[in-house]
């Protein structure tokens, strides 16, 4: 007898629960402030120009005050890479006539050593210096092959006294070519299928394909990892996280983390989430995205978040961003109007 009563009991509250009108809807959780979350991170405010009043574009910071990247000369005769210091000053490291369509690209540091890659007149070189000495730079090849850049940080990569990159071969094949930091011959191994860069000494797939990453595979040992496709998604990957994007049931974009084998998939954004740089996971804990606000459509600008998975939590960066480029661990961004802005940097390696 205890038993029915105790199941019509049951049944009078849950129809209770169902009658009781609904309680007010709660509003998410707004995503904690960069600064209230990582009080300790170094970053900076910086002038979109330099000193003598020209344009400045960072590629790659040093940290959160020191940068490497373009200028034109104030005659805009030429186009100049230079490093800029923490007090604005301006060391220039190369500078190539404006009249051959010139173009520096891709810059990577290892330590104080600087390589990228510059075209000039359909002409692509690789070029070093180092920062430690006032010797100019010096070029280290131009047996550059096809060379394929993706907008990643690892376009070029620095790893065991080689420079590394991938260039397309014939018959759908990656030519994964590297020279030594101290120049010499171009080293070319030849891979079957689209490959690009990742952390070293890894490969992955699917850089041109609709579905994205397919495999990851090691270079130095021959291991290979396949990775689970998702339908309808588009899955980037470095060797410890993926990045899935798709959409949900309602026709949402959402953006989901999980390990390359599957494991441990979350979803982490929703709504209006879009991504807003190449690589997946940035120093294994960041995920960076973007949301749109109410003002988004008339100001162009964007919510810029991180998801911190040390932490399991999302952390509002900027609450109206633009022009974010990410590379060597540090973030920047751009707040403003497109007459007059100010640049942001954040050394995501000091949270």
């Amino acid at each position: 007898m205890k038993r029915w009563v105790s199941l019509g009991a049951a049944l009078l509250a849950s129809g209770a629960m169902l009658a009781a009108p609904p309680g007010p809807k709660q509003k998410p959780v707004p995503p904690l402030n960069a600064r209230v979350a990582w009080p300790q991170a170094q970053r900076a405010v910086l002038p979109a120009t330099l000193a003598d009043g020209a344009a400045y574009e960072p590629a790659v910071f040093l940290d959160a005050t020191r940068s490497i990247g373009t200028a034109p000369a104030p005659d805009h005769r030429t186009l100049r890479l230079v490093l800029r210091a923490a007090d604005g000053s301006v060391r220039a490291l190369r500078a190539l006539p404006s009249s051959q369509n010139p173009s520096f690209q891709s810059p990577t540091v290892d330590g104080r050593q600087v390589v990228w890659a510059e075209s000039s007149q359909n002409r692509e070189q690789l070029w070093t210096i180092n920062l430690d000495d006032r010797r100019p730079a010096r070029l280290l090849t131009a047996d550059t092959g096809d060379a394929r850049f993706y907008e990643s940080q690892y376009d070029l990569v620095i790893a065991e006294g080689r420079v590394h990159w991938v260039a397309a071969g014939p018959d759908d094949t990656t030519e994964v070519r590297s020279i030594a930091v101290g120049g010499g011959r171009v080293g070319v191994h030849t891979e079957s299928g689209s490959w690009s860069l990742s952390a070293w000494p890894w490969l992955v797939d699917g850089v041109t394909a609709a579905g994205g990453t397919t495999r990851l595979r090691n270079m130095s040992t021959g291991q290979e990892r396949a990775v689970p496709v998702t339908a309808r998604g588009v899955t980037a990957c470095s060797p410890v996280w993926c990045r899935v994007v798709s959409f949900d049931r309602k026709g949402y974009p959402q953006i989901e983390l999980m390990r390359p084998d599957g494991t441990e998939r979350r979803k982490i954004a929703g709504n209006t989430a879009a991504t807003v740089v190449t690589d997946t996971a940035v120093l294994d804990r960041f995920e960076l995205f973007s949301q749109l606000t109410d003002n988004s459509d008339l100001s162009g600008r964007f919510q810029l978040l991180a998801y911190d998975m040390a932490r399991h939590t999302t952390v509002e960066i900027s609450p109206d961003a633009t022009d974010v480029r990410y590379r060597a661990g540090v973030l920047q961004w751009s707040t403003g109007s497109q007459d007059e802005f100010v640049r942001h940097a954040l050394d995501l390696r000091t949270v």
